[in-house]
């Protein structure tokens, strides 16, 4: 390792350890500046809010009481199912979108209608969850009048809809609530998939196929053990951490009368605490937030494996065989399945504002009432204009916060850079339910509870522990050539970190997507911390599903038109989305 000046600055050039690591990084006083920002947000609106969290869970007024409000919570009625229910979720609701991920990566392949196939599966990934609750709760109405689901189950089964068992009903609305998860998620899933499979060397397979392997040979020797172990991981991980967040699918699907029955610990703390910190309330959020980490660091135990750059075979011909046509097969039906909620949706819109509250949407013919009566009203235009600038505004910080700490942090090596990629993790998961009282507590003291102010600082420090990941991983694995070419050319750290970000312009588009679509899409942090001047378009939605049944063809349309954007936005950079989840490793 050498040390010296480098056109009026510090510069230290290491060459020694992994070849991904160590090239340039900026003098130890510059790194702490460029860490300040994102130390300073994640220590205030996101460790001291935990922290303040685990307190309460022990205390009351003050004075230790232990594990009382543990042995509280656990012992309220109910709760115990809940946990079930939580544990399901993270458990059984990953795995099937894992499985129908691969399966639908593998049946779009070297297939003429694939890339449509994809196209259809890909859209519910970037609807808002209040829109996807909406989209399922019309399709699962329980009268046959109006939900097509009930509608074809009782024509398949003959049986009168009185006597069959309703989705939406205490028995059966966990599982309607989680196939409109995985409805929602299989399409990114998919995604990733493909891009894994699309990366893995095609000679492999055929050097397996040449010793007589079978296509079980070839996906376990020339897939599985190079690369899908650690995608499984990945996607696992990712929905995973959906899973956690489905609060607002829950709370917009369900009928009232039945919401105990879906409830996980997500809107049980809500319905605990709310937006304040309570002992069973803050009890509840600290073993919720100890089993999300504790799940998120035993997958990352299988995510430290780097993503490798795909390679093309000699010549360029992909020798791999088209998938079986009952595979195609497949993936036709599951474009079919995935269009119908859309359809649901779509055409409900399309209906008369009164038909739609009596009828179903197949009960008269298509026209723009229901849109010209959403159109009309000053308040969905005010949504839209407030959750355009929010947006808009928390994706330019998150970057700009992110970029600054990403640059020293991505020249870390050995322990010190697998802890921070591990805290990172941890800050990705923590629910805002959670430490909801204590972030009020923080926004109050900066006069920015309740307002604007305070939504975007809540948006920025959910967001820039992800954006640091990413940006990270992909700043270390750029190629040694670039970062020196960078290093040298710029006179000071600014000019190098804008020529790094000029080689991560896909990791910066993955980040600045995924966080113009997650807040576009919220309900959650509207709800807890938005006032009467800072209304975001979930919102705006959730409470129209109030009068759910008079007002469902308004109800539908505001869908439709809140949807249009962050669909365009998340279609159009899918590539980019993906190459940025997948950038780098766990290190």
């Amino acid at each position: 390792m050498s040390r010296g000046p480098l056109l009026g600055e510090l510069a230290v050039l290491d060459d020694v350890g992994p070849p991904r690591r160590g090239r340039a990084y900026p003098a130890a006083g510059v790194g702490w500046v460029l860490l300040t920002p994102a130390v300073l947000l994640l220590g205030a609106l996101l460790a001291w809010p935990v922290l303040r969290t685990v307190h309460a869970s022990v205390t009351t007024d003050g004075g230790w009481v232990g594990a009382e409000h543990y042995r509280a919570a656990l012992a309220a009625p109910g709760t115990a199912a809940v946990i079930g229910r939580t544990l399901l979720w993270a458990l059984l609701v990953p795995t099937v979108v894992t499985v129908l991920g691969y399966l639908l990566a593998a049946a779009s392949r070297r297939s003429q209608e694939g890339w449509l196939v994809r196209l259809i599966l890909v859209v519910p990934t970037a609807l808002p969850l209040v829109v996807t609750g909406v989209t399922f709760r019309l399709l699962y109405d329980p009268d046959p009048g109006r939900g097509l689901a009930t509608l074809l189950l009782a024509r398949v089964t003959g049986r009168d809809p009185e006597h069959l068992p309703q989705l939406l009903g205490p028995d059966l609305v966990t599982v309607a609530v989680m196939s409109a998860f995985v409805w929602a998620w299989v399409g990114l899933a998919m995604l990733v998939f493909r891009a894994a499979l699309d990366a893995v060397p095609t000679g492999l397979a055929d050097a397996v196929r040449a010793f007589g392997g079978s296509r079980r040979d070839v996906l376990w020797d020339a897939q599985w053990r190079p690369l899908l172990l650690r995608t499984v991981a990945v996607v696992f991980a990712l929905v995973a951490v959906g899973t956690s967040r489905t609060f607002d699918l829950i709370l917009v699907m369900t009928p009232g009368s039945v919401r105990d029955e879906a409830a996980v610990l997500s809107l049980r703390i809500w319905q605990t605490s709310g937006a304040t910190t309570t002992g069973e309330g803050a009890a509840l959020g600290v073993v919720w937030l100890v089993a999300v980490t504790a799940g998120m660091l035993v997958v990352a135990l299988f995510v430290r494996q780097a993503w490798p750059p795909p390679q093309q075979p000699a010549g360029g011909a992909v020798t791999a065989p088209p998938p079986r046509r009952l595979v195609r097969l497949l993936a036709a039906g599951a474009a079919i399945a995935w269009l119908l909620p859309l359809g649901v949706l779509a055409a409900t819109s399309l209906q008369n504002p009164v038909r739609a509250a009596t009828g179903g949407w197949w009960s008269g013919p298509p026209g723009l009432d229901s849109y010209r009566a959403v159109l009309t009203g000053a308040e969905l235009w005010r949504s839209l204009g407030f959750t355009l600038v929010l947006a808009t505004v928390v994706t330019a910080a998150v970057l700009g916060v992110a970029l600054l700490a990403a640059y020293p942090l991505a020249w870390l090596t050995g322990p010190a850079a697998q802890a921070v990629g591990l805290v990172l993790m941890a800050a990705v998961v923590v629910p805002v339910q959670v430490i909801a009282g204590p972030l009020n507590e923080v926004l109050g003291l900066a006069l920015s509870s309740g307002t604007a102010r305070g939504v975007a600082l809540v948006h920025i420090a959910l967001g820039v522990p992800f954006a640091v990941l990413v940006l990270r991983n992909s700043f270390a694995d750029l190629p040694a050539e670039q970062v020196r070419g960078a290093r040298i050319g710029g006179r000071h750290w600014w000019g190098t970190l804008r020529r790094l970000a000029r080689h991560n312009r896909t990791a910066l588009v993955a980040v600045a997507v995924l966080e113009f679509v997650q807040v576009w899409n919220d309900l959650v942090v509207g709800l807890l911390f938005s006032g009467p001047d800072a209304a975001p378009l979930g919102l705006f939605l959730a409470g129209q599903t109030r009068g759910f049944v008079a007002g469902s063809g308004t109800l539908a349309a505001g869908c439709v038109l809140a949807s249009i954007l962050p669909v365009l936005v998340f279609v159009l950079a899918r590539r980019q989305v993906v190459a940025g989840l997948v950038a780098g490793g766990v290190r």
